[in-house]
Formats: structure tokens, sequence, C-alpha cells
């Protein structure tokens, strides 16, 4: 390459260097500048590819740290992205191990996605939630069992959102997705644009005077009523790609930090 080439690259570099750097002060994990670049451009893509529309961004906690406990109903496999998109926070995700396909082993770790186990149920995955949120952090769950298939409907919720609810005694913050792609796998939301909404509904706080499963219906209440949308009444048998399953209580114990 001749000097100008060399020269604008040079340049382009150290425009990617600077936006890393000023996104990196701005997105959820502030200390990482490939973080921030990454961060930037799935805003981009979110905000652009699938027009998102934020909603009840009032609701949102003014700090960046939790403990914390998002709970999304779960539309599409772009779920995750769109709702890290309208957080100023980084969250944590639950992932069944299965949809953790082995090539992107370094990105899901550079995530810090949690997987769940859904075949063995594994407590391996709920005690790192536990103690991610007992340090402060921030965990995503979709507690629904899986994609809402046919769309427009709220499932039953797994119990075991109820059970981090009331182990970690953390603020519960609910979010309403609707808008996205709807394909026949869960990935092919990623390449469909749409004009997605994420709607922050009030913190909830759970105390001791109620289980799990009351907890866990005391959520889908408010996310039918959220919606307007009917309730499936039929459980799927078992938990979604980011659900903390339906542990026993059992597991739930000893899984306490």
């Amino acid at each position: 390459m001749g000097p100008i080439a060399w020269i604008l690259l040079a340049l382009l570099l150290w425009g990617v260097l600077i936006l890393s750097s000023w996104n990196a002060r701005r997105s959820p994990r502030r200390d990482d500048l490939l973080y921030g670049l990454g961060f930037a451009l799935i805003k981009f893509y979110c905000r652009f590819y699938h027009r998102l529309r934020i909603e009840g961004e009032e609701n949102l906690p003014p700090s960046h740290k939790g403990p914390l406990l998002v709970v999304c109903n779960h539309t599409a496999g772009v779920d995750p992205a769109l709702v890290q998109t309208a957080c100023p926070f980084e969250i944590r995700w639950m992932m069944a191990r299965e949809m953790m396909l082995p090539r992107y082993e370094r990105f899901w770790a550079w995530l810090r996605i949690i997987p769940v186990d859904r075949a063995r149920r594994d407590v391996t995955g709920a005690r790192e939630a536990l103690r991610h949120l007992h340090e402060g952090g921030v965990i995503g769950v979709f507690p629904e069992g899986g994609i809402e298939r046919p769309p427009g409907r709220i499932k039953p919720f797994m119990p075991g959102v109820g059970l981090l609810a009331a182990k970690s005694r953390s603020p519960v913050l609910p979010v309403f997705i609707c808008g996205t792609p709807v394909t026949p796998k869960a990935w092919g939301s990623l390449w469909l644009p749409s004009r997605a909404v994420v709607r922050f509904g009030p913190l909830r706080s759970y105390d001791n005077t109620l289980t799990p499963a009351q907890i866990a219906d005391d959520l889908r209440d408010w996310f039918a009523q959220t919606s307007g949308w009917p309730r499936e009444e039929h459980a799927t048998p078992h938990a979604s790609a980011a659900s903390p399953d339906a542990y026993p209580p059992r597991l739930l114990r000893a899984a306490q930090p």
C-alpha cells in the first residue's frame, strides 16, 4: 500500500479506538474497550435494523449496580440484545447449554453467559446466578419455558424464577417485549428486520410470605395485563434458552452461596 493508504488505515484504526473508548465509558462494562465497541454496534443494530422503541425508561434503576433480576417474556432469539441495548447496566443471561454452540465458546465466555443444563437439572447455573445476585450483579431470565409459539400469548412461567427471586431477595424488573420477527428457529430473528418494543415495568419486590410459585404467578399476571394477550395454560416440557429452569427447592437450598 502507498503512504496515503497507510495514513487512512491508521486514521480508521485510531477512530475505532476512540469510538471503543467513548462507548466503554458509557457501556454496561465500562472498563472493556472491545465490549464498548460491541455495545455500540449492537445498539446501532437494534435501533435501526429492529427499529427498537423503548418504553418505561423511568422504571429503570438509577444505578448500574444490582442486585437485580430482569424477567422477560420470550418472543425471539434477538430478545437479549434488545433488552441489553435498553439497559445502562450489564445483564448476565441464563442460557440452555444445548443452545450454546461449542464453536462460539469464547463468545459465550466473553458475554459471561450462565449455562443451564436442562437435561440433568444441574444446580451449577442456579448457584452461579445466586452468587452473582448476592455480589450485586444483574441476572436476566426468560421464564416461559420457550419462545412464544404461536406469538401473542403468555406461556406458563416456570417456578424457577420465583425461587431465584425468593432466595436472592432481589428486586425484580419485568420487561415486556413485542414486535420481534416470527421465525421457525430462535436465531432466525437475527436476520429479519422488525419494529421491536421493549417496555419496562415498575420494580417489584417479594418478601418471604409468598411461595416461589406465587411469585411466578404474580409476575405472569403483570405480563398478561400489560400485553393484553391471552394466557396459554399448557406448560412446555422444559425451560427456555435463557431460563433458570424449574429447579426443585432442595437444589436451590444447596445453591445458596
